[in-house]
């Protein structure tokens, strides 16, 4: 898991908005865009262009 005060700071880069940790599936959530951002080597890849459409 990220630490806790990283959390705090990140956003989502689309909408700026909260994102959460999606912990089966190792990565970061925006629930308004419907994106996940993946984590990779401890470190999260906040770039629109990476980030994985959820799917409904």
């Amino acid at each position: 898991m990220l630490d806790k005060a990283l959390m705090e700071i990140l956003a989502c880069p689309k909408c700026k908005g909260e994102i959460r940790y999606n912990e089966s599936n190792n990565g970061l959530v925006c629930d308004a865009c419907k994106l996940e951002y993946p984590i990779r080597d401890d470190i999260p890849v906040m770039l629109i262009d990476e980030a994985k459409a959820l799917t409904d």
